[in-house]
């Protein structure tokens, strides 16, 4: 399962699930216009990977609405640790359920909001009566998710606040998250109320959505969860609550400690490859002397030219031993550990290259579709292969899900912020203009092939600017 979101301006999200017991190859493509002029003389490989990539993995159930960690939360006798790590698996689980639901009900909501508005413009004759029964459908299905996801909010939410404990640590750690997913949950529904169709039709699910936003809002107030300061300013308010998002992930998060591989082999690399100018050198100083005698001019005029060819050389000669030597090798090699245990669960290798279209396999390619060979675009391939050890993970989860987050904002700078003139005649043949600016077209890739052969293939259209990210559409999906 793989999913591609716009998490900011310049940052792409590509989320997946990793199954128990199983290896896992994620290839991600760039396919950049020959335009920008992306080198690796502009930006090596390696400052773009540590530049661009940022990797995440936390725990993960598909049972968002019904979490496995409530048994975790019922017994009075729990630890401060065993407390904390409980209450944040469930947050965490809520967080994630939540956050699903809302982004389907969003898209649900502009959907049936676009379809309203385009047959509120078509004249009374041309309105047909299939049309108006599917829009009836659509608000039917809308209307009863927003109820289940009302009614399952509240619930979940109210589940977790007879855990509260007045006192001490824990009492700390559990304000800090009450908070937080009181907040959140007004954010994300006060989101959905505003795409809802203005037609009135879903009047009694928006009141219920406001209803539930405005009772989260009073219930922070009344318990004074935020200083007034904070809660006037937007900026202040949405900081603090990204730091509590934080301190929810910690105790759910897999450490993980990143390691550059080939560190040994460089250090050899670069000895031999002096060893062998060396030599070289060595023996043009003996025929030098051989053949110009004493200490001239002329011996020290080439002694002079041989140690300048050395330094020339030498670098090069390592180079190209060095390339020759990690073709198709991994480059970095991550470990993960569990947060709590500090148990290794599992480690990943990953490459990153520069490539031509050419270098890249049929699937690939093929994805791709035509007119890549010819425009000449900038490739730039991230690999990884990763396995985790399930049955050392955390009781009651045998998955993780793995956040990998795009930083586009290396490829944005090189774009050149640029308006254009667009013109065109209006209904009473006057001449309009408009001033649009330059946009680029940039092909994502992302393909997740598991050991048991089930393979995702997914093709993304990013269109970007020099003010960020524009647009995202899903262009081709293979399974």
């Amino acid at each position: 399962m793989i999913n591609v979101t716009i998490k900011d301006n310049y940052h792409l999200r590509i989320s997946r699930v990793l199954q128990e017991g199983r290896s896992h190859h994620l290839d991600v493509v760039l396919f950049l216009p020959v335009e920008l002029g992306l080198t690796t003389n502009l930006m090596t490989e390696e400052a773009f990977y540590h530049r661009a990539f940022q990797i995440k993995r936390t725990y993960y159930s598909e049972r968002h609405r019904l979490p496995l960690v409530m048994s975790r939360l019922a017994g009075a006798r729990l630890d401060v640790d065993q407390f904390r790590l409980g209450l944040s698996l469930y947050a965490h689980q809520y967080v994630l359920a939540l956050e699903e639901a809302s982004r389907s009900l969003l898209e649900q909501a502009r959907a049936l909001r676009k379809r309203v508005r385009r047959l509120a413009r078509k004249p009374e004759e041309e309105r047909t009566s299939e049309a108006q029964q599917a829009i009836e459908d659509a608000r039917a299905a809308l209307a009863s998710q927003l109820k289940d996801t009302i009614m399952l909010s509240r619930g979940i939410l109210r589940r977790m606040r007879r855990q509260r404990h007045e006192e001490g640590a824990l009492r700390d750690h559990f304000v800090n998250i009450d908070n937080y997913l009181s907040w959140q949950t007004e954010q994300r529904l006060l989101a959905v109320a505003a795409q809802l169709p203005d037609d009135g039709a879903l009047g009694a699910e928006r009141s219920a959505l406001l209803a539930l936003c405005h009772s989260e809002n009073v219930y922070r107030e009344e318990l004074r969860y935020n200083p007034p300061a904070v809660v006037d300013d937007p900026a202040r308010i949405s900081n603090r609550m990204r730091l509590l998002r934080l301190l929810i992930e910690q105790p759910v998060t897999l450490k993980q400690q990143q390691q550059t591989l080939g560190g040994v082999e460089q250090r050899m690399v670069k000895a031999v490859a002096t060893a062998m100018v060396m030599v070289v050198v060595t023996l043009g100083l003996m025929r030098a002397r051989e053949l110009l005698g004493d200490v001239t001019a002329m011996f020290v005029s080439a002694l002079a030219l041989m140690y300048a060819l050395r330094e020339v050389f030498k670098d090069d000669l390592r180079s190209t031993m060095w390339r020759w030597l990690r073709r198709g090798r991994p480059r970095w090699r991550r470990h993960y550990r569990d947060p709590n245990s500090k148990t290794p669960v599992g480690r990943q290798l990953e490459w990153f290259d520069y490539r031509g279209v050419d270098a890249l396999d049929a699937e690939l390619r093929r994805m791709r579709g035509g007119g890549a060979e010819w425009r000449g675009e900038t490739v730039l391939h991230y690999r990884s292969r990763s396995k985790m050890s399930p049955t050392r993970f955390l009781s009651g989860y045998d998955k993780t899900r793995e956040n990998l987050t795009l930083d586009l904002s290396p490829i944005i700078k090189l774009m050149v912020g640029a308006n254009q003139r667009v013109y065109g005649v209006d209904s009473k043949e006057r001449i309009t203009q408009e001033l649009v600016e330059r946009n680029h077209m940039v092909q994502l890739v992302v393909r997740d092939r598991e050991s048991d052969g089930s393979c995702v293939i997914q093709r993304w259209k990013v269109v970007v600017n020099r003010s960020g990210i524009m647009d995202l559409q899903l262009a081709d999906e293979t399974q």
